[in-house]
């Protein structure tokens, strides 16, 4: 067997495989995805808001939080991370409108990441739960006490929200609300099999005493939302996720703002493999299944680029070499027999592949509706735009990250 069809059939393999496994775990589970446990204990909670010249949406994100149903919310830390506008005065005035309920902080000098204010305003919580939302993200008002009662259980280390797309006005937004939608679902079924590889920076509450024991936000990780959920899971504590706890949050809607975004999280990725590989079919679930996981989902995303790349360019040397013998022998360039009407087994497990993905991933948005009448239509032609022009500029993104990482670059903003 030639090693390029070898490649086909295990990339055809595993791609088949991981969409089975998702299909089965949706039968087993599809009438529980929206349950969320009863709040047995209420337990107290404080908010830490990460701020960097954030003044024009600050106020709202705290007016934001302290609308939320939930009555053990004791309190709502803004840590500005020594802003260039605004940013602080503004978050001082709700602290001296609300004394009792915010607390507006400053870190001694700007710590360059989101992980680093976070961890600042971790240092004034004495609550059993701690909270982070980003200062350009909303969380729906029920949300958060949607999302308490997974603390029941004292295994349950952290409990992340549905991430929905607040801006769409650009063609890469719109694509955007998309993906996000598919993630929330896939990231819900990995849930059901103890899988969830990252809580999201959005909205995300965790225990403090696991917290504590991850040693807080790791500053040096692009991607500390994936690292502390990994960190968090090496210690045998269990992540869930709340899909009825939507929050909404402010996308990049220009495509370099986009690729660096995604230049990021592929590098944080790539950080977080890294750091506990060592761990690989070890420290239970992070071991056996999120590690493999994130790995196998990579190597399909390179290879399929590789394949769709050595096709189009085998495609385009063949038919130039015959269109240019053609010319010389003065002999016609296309004959009806050069037209194949017969596929082969490998193009057949290529289209399968993408159709099965496009079923799959029209059932993800069939479970990711927005209340919102203006966004409940998902137009089909823009679902095909995103699975064929979008997700193909991934893998050439985690090529330049992987790129990136061995380099050694240091800082991402």
């Amino acid at each position: 067997m030639e090693p390029l069809t070898l490649i086909y059939l295990v990339y055809s393999f595993l791609g088949l495989y991981y969409l089975f496994l998702f299909t089965l775990i949706y039968i087993q589970n599809k009438h529980c995805i929206y349950e969320i446990p009863e709040i047995k204990k209420q337990l107290s909670l404080t908010m830490v808001v990460p701020c960097y010249n954030a003044e024009k949406q600050i106020g709202e994100t705290i007016e934001n939080l302290l609308r939320s149903d939930y009555k053990g919310l004791k309190k709502v830390i803004v840590v500005d991370d020594c802003s260039t506008d605004n940013s602080y005065k503004i978050a001082k005035k709700f602290q001296k409108k609300y004394p009792k309920k915010v607390k507006v902080v400053q870190t001694p000098k700007n710590t360059g990441c989101a992980a680093g204010s976070k961890n600042y305003g971790a240092k004034f919580v004495r609550t059993k739960l701690i909270g982070f939302t980003d200062d350009d993200s909303y969380p729906k008002q029920g949300a958060i006490s949607k999302m308490i009662g997974y603390f029941g259980d004292e295994k349950t280390g952290g409990v992340t929200s549905r991430v929905l797309v607040m801006n769409r006005d650009t063609w890469i937004s719109k694509l955007q609300a998309i993906e996000y939608k598919i993630i929330a679902f896939t990231r819900k079924l990995l849930g059901f099999v103890g899988g969830i590889y990252v809580t999201n920076g959005p909205l995300s509450i965790y225990r403090l005493k696991a917290f504590k024991e991850a040693g807080g936000f790791d500053e040096s990780n692009w991607t500390e939302d994936i690292e502390i959920t990994w960190h968090i899971v090496s210690l045998g504590y269990n992540i869930h996720m709340a899909v009825p706890a939507k929050v909404y949050t402010v996308v990049p809607d220009r495509f370099k703002a986009w690729f660096k975004q995604r230049l990021r999280w592929n590098v944080g990725g790539i950080q977080t493999i890294n750091k506990y590989k060592k761990s690989f079919f070890k420290c239970g679930m992070l071991g056996l299944f999120i590690l493999p996981f994130f790995v196998v989902a990579w190597f399909l995303a390179i290879t399929g680029l590789f394949l769709l790349g050595y096709r189009i360019i085998r495609t385009v040397y063949v038919r130039y070499l015959s269109t240019t013998m053609s010319i010389a022998n003065e002999t016609a360039i296309l004959n009806m027999k050069d037209i194949h009407l017969t596929p082969s087994i490998l193009f057949f497990f290529g289209v399968v592949l993408f159709f099965l993905g496009l079923l799959y991933n029209i059932l993800a948005l069939r479970h990711s509706k927005d209340e919102e009448e203006k966004y409940k239509k998902q137009g089909f032609g823009r679902l095909l735009i995103y699975m064929t022009f979008y997700l193909t500029a991934y893998p050439a993104i985690l090529i330049i990250s992987i790129y990136k990482f061995f380099k050694g670059k240091k800082t991402w903003n």
